[in-house]
């Protein structure tokens, strides 16, 4: 018969001496602890974190721990969906052994994905807005497609315009000439 209490015990010890500053026992009967858990720092030191709550069963390892997300940081609803799925099937893929740590490191190694992703995101974002920054700057220069009869039309408005200031400037000239003074 296997004596759960002492497998219980030794994990907790286990974990206690690798988790020194994320570890906290919030009750002895039932087995009850947190782990933060902590991403690797990505660009910009940014981080993704997430508080781990298990509590012992009363025949755990022969039985799922017990297990919830108390707290996160920077995680988006789907990310800690994702990780809940995770622990569900890492205990049941665990069932029978000490898993805690199985868990604890599955969450971690996914926590590290969500960083990337993050950063891949923020990439991604980043080259979007180049290429639309570009494309702008293309159509800026780009102007309108030269046919012909665009260009008969505007041949047709310079010619007038062009008209207009003879005109204009011949009838200055006239003007002018009835009040310059000859000198003979």
């Amino acid at each position: 018969m296997t004596d759960y209490s002492e497998e219980q015990r030794n994990e907790l010890e286990a974990l206690e001496s690798i988790y020194p500053d994320s570890f906290t026992v919030l009750s002895e009967k039932p087995a009850t602890f947190t782990i933060t858990v902590t991403s690797e720092a990505g660009e910009n030191d940014e981080t993704v974190q997430t508080t781990l709550k298990f509590t012992y069963r009363e025949k755990y390892p022969d039985e799922t721990p017990l297990y919830e997300i108390v707290s996160q940081e920077n995680l988006d609803d789907n990310d800690v969906t994702d990780i809940i799925k995770l622990l569900e099937q890492q205990a049941e893929e665990n069932l029978g052994m000490v898993m805690i740590f199985t868990l604890v490191s599955a969450v971690q190694e996914k926590l590290n994905e969500i960083v990337d992703q993050i950063k891949t995101r923020r990439e991604e974002e980043k080259k979007q807005k180049e290429r639309e920054a570009e494309e702008e700057e293309k159509q800026r220069f780009h102007g309108t497609p030269v046919t012909i009869e665009n260009f008969l039309n505007w041949k047709a408005r310079f010619d007038a315009e062009l008209l207009e200031i003879k005109r204009k400037k011949m009838k200055e000239e006239e003007q002018a000439g009835k009040n310059k003074l000859s000198g003979k």
